[in-house]
């Protein structure tokens, strides 16, 4: 009497099995890590890139890790990392998400071209870093707020609070403080320039190009500018400066509000 293998027959029971569950069950899961944020504020057009896929992005759509996220000739858009920094991408840009694990606090960003505005978390992790590359060199940061600009081979760097070092594609750097700027051009392996003060005019035009606008709210103000930059504004328009704590109704906490000094109409803002 001739017998059945019993591999034949446990084959025969699990082939229903493989026909009836969908192929893309067995395909490789995303990673859990992959979410870099979200876009919290959008001027049309933006859109991301995400594999062969091109979503147009609004309030509240996902970013994820290789994203790329391109801004028309009017576009601009804010997005909310995950780690609470926030990214502003001014217009005509093109932004790629190399990596945001915000557990490690480590940040990889890339400007092709275009126009980016970073307020960066205080990095606390050993191995932590918060970077933005474009072709002709690299900013990294440790918790600040700078300006890159990359346009005509030449990388552009303003920092409105704390400290970017700014190294070209051979590892030369400098380090560049508040109120200062540098730049440095593709193929230059001389080193970025020596960090010159930024003028009045340069700093304004990096805060405008990159207004997303709208109230502040989770998402810090992209309006925002570091006291000392204020005080470099000031100084370089010939304005007296003055930090005058405001207490708000029903809040024993006090906020600083920057206000401007005029001895003609409110002489008791001058001191």
């Amino acid at each position: 009497m001739k017998t059945s293998s019993p591999y034949g027959f446990a084959l025969a029971l699990l082939l229903p099995f493989f026909v009836a569950v969908p192929a893309d069950l067995f395909a490789a899961p995303q990673s859990a890590n992959s979410r870099a944020g979200e876009v919290a504020r959008v001027i049309p057009a933006v859109n991301i890139a995400r594999g062969s896929k091109t979503l147009t992005a609004s309030a509240k759509s996902v970013v994820d890790w290789q994203d790329l996220v391109n801004t028309q000739v009017n576009g601009r858009a804010r997005i909310a990392l995950d780690d609470g920094s926030v990214l502003n991408v001014g217009s005509n840009s093109s932004m790629h998400v190399v990596k945001h694990d915000a557990g490690a606090q480590q940040t990889e960003l890339e400007l092709t071209y275009g126009k980016l505005r970073s307020q960066a978390q205080k990095i606390a992790k050993p191995d932590g870093k918060f970077e933005v590359h474009t072709p002709a060199g690299v900013a990294g940061v440790v918790g600040t707020d700078f300006y890159v600009a990359y346009d005509n081979s030449t990388m552009n760097v303003i920092v409105f609070e704390g400290l970017v070092r700014v190294c070209n594609l051979a590892g030369v750097c400098v380090v560049v403080k508040a109120g200062q700027m540098s730049s440095v051009r593709s193929g230059d392996n001389s080193g970025p320039l020596a960090p010159a003060q930024a003028t009045l005019d340069l700093l304004t035009e990096a805060v405008n190009s990159t207004d997303v606008g709208g109230p502040p709210g989770p998402v810090q103000s992209t309006t925002h500018i570091g006291k000392g930059t204020v005080i470099t504004l000031g100084v370089l328009a010939g304005i007296p400066i003055v930090v005058v704590p405001i207490v708000t109704r029903g809040s024993s906490k006090t906020t600083p509000v920057t206000t401007k000094c005029n001895p003609q109409t409110n002489p008791a803002t001058c001191g």
